[in-house]
C-alpha cells in the first residue's frame, strides 16, 4: 500500500479529530480497497472501476449497512485526493449510498430500568456496577465515554459530570442525585480496598488487574451479566441504556434539541430516531386500549 492511505487517515485524525473507532474502520474499509485493486493506483480509478467494486461487495453477501458504510469511506476518501491535489476529479460523484432501513432502537421500559438497576450485590463490585448503570441511564453516555471519566470529572455540588464523546468533543452533562450517591458509594468502599492512587474514576477489582482501568470491554461484560439476569427478551445490549434514557426523556415531555445536546448529536436527525420509538409505544398503548382503533 502507498503513503496515500496513511497521509488521509493521518488528516482524519488530526484535521477532523476523528476518534480510534472510525479511524479504526477507515484503515479497513480502505486496505478492503487497495486489497480490490490489487496494485492499481487509486489515483488512476475512474467511476466503472467504483461500481465495480461496490458489485464485487454485493455479490459477496455483505449486509447492506457493510455496503454503504464501505461507501462512504471510499467517498471521502477520494474527496480528500481532490482536496490535496492527487487528482482532479472524484469518480464517487454521482455514486449514491444505498439507503438503510432505519431500525427502531431496543428500549428497556421504566420498570425494567429499575430491576437492572438493583440487581448488583453490595459489596465492592457490585457498588461499582450500579453505579456503572445508574452513570449511564442518568446520563445517557456511550461505554466509550463512562470508561473515560475521571473523579476530578465529577461535580457532585452542580450535578454534572464532563464527557470526551466522539472527535473528542468535550460536553457537560447533567447527572442525577441517585446516580451521584451510587458514586459516592462506590468510591467509599473502592478507596479502603484499591490503594493506589488513579485518576480514572471506574477500577477493576479482580485480583490479577486490582486498580487498573476498566475498558470498554469489560464494561460491556459487566453489563452483559446484568441484563441477562433481569431481562427475559433478545437484542438489549449496554447501548440500550443510552436509547432508554433518550426514549424516557422524550415520552415525560422533553425537548427535543435538549435530548440531542445531552446525547452529544451533531445532527437532529439522529436524534429523531427516538420520537419514532416514542411515538409507536403509544400506538401501541392506543391499539390495545381503543375500542375503536
Amino acid at each position: 500500500m502507498d503513503n496515500l492511505p496513511k497521509k488521509f487517515l493521518t488528516y482524519l485524525k488530526v484535521e477532523r479529530n476523528y476518534s480510534e473507532h472510525t479511524l479504526t474502520s477507515y484503515t479497513h474499509d480502505i486496505s478492503e480497497f487497495y486489497n480490490f485493486l490489487d496494485g492499481v493506483k487509486p489515483e488512476t480509478v475512474d467511476k466503472l472501476k467504483i461500481r465495480s467494486y461496490l458489485a464485487t461487495l454485493k455479490n459477496n453477501n455483505l449486509s447492506k449497512r457493510t455496503v454503504a458504510r464501505r461507501t462512504a469511506s471510499l467517498r471521502t476518501f477520494f474527496r480528500f485526493q481532490v482536496r490535496e491535489g492527487f487528482r482532479k476529479d472524484n469518480p464517487m460523484g454521482g455514486i449514491q449510498t444505498q439507503k438503510l432501513e432505519k431500525k427502531l432502537p431496543m428500549v428497556l421500559d421504566e420498570n425494567e430500568m429499575i430491576r437492572l438497576l438493583e440487581a448488583p450485590a453490595d459489596d465492592a463490585s457490585g457498588r461499582r456496577d450500579k453505579a456503572i448503570m445508574e452513570t449511564l441511564y442518568s446520563a445517557g453516555m456511550r461505554v466509550s465515554e463512562l470508561v473515560q471519566l475521571t473523579v476530578e470529572g465529577i461535580d457532585f455540588i452542580g450535578g454534572s459530570c464532563r464527557v470526551l464523546g466522539k472527535g473528542r468533543k468535550e460536553r457537560v452533562c447533567p447527572i442525577g442525585g441517585k446516580a451521584l450517591k451510587s458514586i459516592q458509594e462506590y468510591l467509599k468502599i473502592r478507596d479502603k480496598e484499591i490503594k493506589k492512587p488513579s485518576r480514572a474514576l471506574f477500577l477493576n477489582h479482580s485480583p490479577n488487574q486490582t486498580g487498573s482501568p476498566l475498558t470498554v470491554r469489560s464494561v460491556r461484560r459487566i453489563l452483559d451479566k446484568y441484563i441477562k439476569q433481569t431481562c427475559k427478551r433478545e437484542n438489549i445490549s449496554p447501548h440500550t441504556l443510552r436509547h432508554s434514557f433518550a426514549t424516557h426523556l422524550l415520552n415525560r415531555g422533553a425537548d427535543l434539541r435538549a435530548v440531542q445536546e445531552l446525547l452529544g448529536h451533531a445532527n437532529l436527525s439522529t436524534t429523531q430516531i427516538y420520537t419514532h420509538v416514542s411515538t409507536q409505544r403509544l400506538k401501541e398503548a392506543y391499539d390495545k386500549a381503543h375500542p375503536r382503533a
